[in-house]
């Protein structure tokens, strides 16, 4: 099964886990998102939000 959560990017800046999460699933799309953002609550494999507070992850990363 494909990886689909990435904990290990908690604290990390936006752009440095966009890079690691491209890095190993180029075809997935990383969206940053401000934390508190609304968002569409649609399932989509191909799909991770970067949940951000201050330029930092604040959320574990999940396919989605």
């Amino acid at each position: 099964m494909a990886k689909s959560e990435w904990p290990e990017l908690m604290g990390k800046s936006a752009e440095e886990a966009r890079e690691q999460i491209r890095a190993e699933f180029p075809e997935i799309t990383v969206h940053a998102v401000p934390e508190g953002s609304m968002v569409t609550m649609d399932f989509n494999e191909q799909r991770v939000r970067l949940f951000v507070k201050n330029g930092k992850v604040v959320r574990d990363p999940r396919r989605g």
